[in-house]
């Protein structure tokens, strides 16, 4: 059995043309499917190949049976052929592709692109497909890396970003990754010549983020106990609801506490400890909870997240039929900070 290679592992080999008769890619995250996926379609085949010899189908419209006849076939004037399936979720009697994938075609490329979830781990497709190519899971990434992810992806194309400004859009996309580097994209584009930095004011123009009203900033007023700010940032999203829905907001505050009852219950409570077990690689993702620590105990931590609970129940209309979203978000912050 192949051992579980990395997401950049296998993009090398793809890309040093080493390639496995068979690729199962699945998972809840689509953005790395997509990209392996693409990343194959570009390099298996030379442009003047591809007529004869890539063929891609959706598993919602296809069978297992032409799908093993695809791949059965030889290539025409070319060393190999291609045959992806796309949103293989969709193929009904998946697993009996396992009398395919048991002894593949060495001249055939099967991609097998399966989202939002993957094959049932009790059945025997998975485990014979790692036995002659490659199973890769492209997992869901926690919000407090996705930071990180922003700097990275707009570092390669040479563009820089502060990391205060890649959480407001952290806290505002949330962990999409496809939704996240088309905005990343489009900023990109939207940049002035000769500037490579994407900046508050750029996202502000071109999303609709606010530099000093955000949720990143709200969480700073809560963290400092700032109820002046903290209610002045709640009048603005109750002015702008579009750009800042209750629920991202409840989001970022529920996901805070947690990680505060999480620092607050931690023998250690160094800036370097506490970084570490919430997965923090910037000094300034840190700060709001070391001052936290100091203005909230943990009966108090434990309170506000019941609290946030109850207000999202409140804004998808359970118990309550007639208090505005930005009415209960003015009425939580209250609550939760005396």
């Amino acid at each position: 059995m192949n051992k579980d290679l990395s997401f950049n592992e296998i993009k090398g080999n793809i890309q040093s043309k080493k390639f496995m008769p068979v690729y199962l890619f699945q998972g809840e995250e689509s953005y790395y499917i997509d990209l392996l996926t693409n990343l194959l379609i570009a390099f298996v085949l030379d442009e003047s190949e591809r007529d004869f010899n890539q063929t891609i189908v959706y598993g919602m419209e296809t069978d297992v049976a032409t799908i093993i006849n695809a791949c059965r076939r030889y290539p025409m004037m070319a060393e190999r052929q291609l045959v992806v399936v796309k949103e293989a979720q969709g193929l009904k009697n998946i697993d009996d592709l396992i009398y395919y994938v048991k002894n593949p075609l060495k001249s055939t490329v099967l991609v097998i692109n399966y989202k939002y979830g993957k094959l049932d781990g009790r059945k025997k497709l998975s485990g014979e497909i790692a036995k002659t190519g490659i199973v890769f899971e492209s997992k869901k990434i926690y919000e407090n890396k996705i930071p990180n992810f922003i700097i990275d992806y707009l570092c390669k194309k040479q563009i820089g970003i502060e990391i205060k400004t890649a959480q407001v859009l952290t806290d505002y996309l949330g962990n999409d990754l496809n939704k996240i580097t088309h905005e990343l994209d489009k900023l990109s584009i939207a940049l002035p010549v000769n500037q490579k930095r994407i900046t508050e004011d750029l996202i502000e123009k071109n999303i609709g983020i606010s530099k000093e009203f955000n949720n990143f900033e709200l969480q700073k007023a809560i963290a400092f106990r700032d109820v002046v700010k903290a209610n002045r940032i709640a009048f603005y999203f109750e002015q702008n609801p579009k750009n800042n829905p209750l629920i991202l907001t409840l989001n970022v505050l529920f996901g805070f506490f947690v990680n505060l009852m999480i620092c607050q219950f931690e023998k250690d409570q160094s800036k370097t400890r506490l970084m570490q077990i919430l997965g923090f690689k910037w000094d300034i993702q840190i700060t709001d909870y070391m001052e936290a620590i100091k203005n909230y105990k943990p009966i108090k931590t434990m309170k506000n997240i019941t609290l946030i609970r109850e207000y999202d129940a409140k804004g998808k209309g359970v118990g309550n039929s007639s208090v505005p979203q930005g009415e209960l978000l003015i009425e939580l912050l209250y609550k939760l900070m005396h």
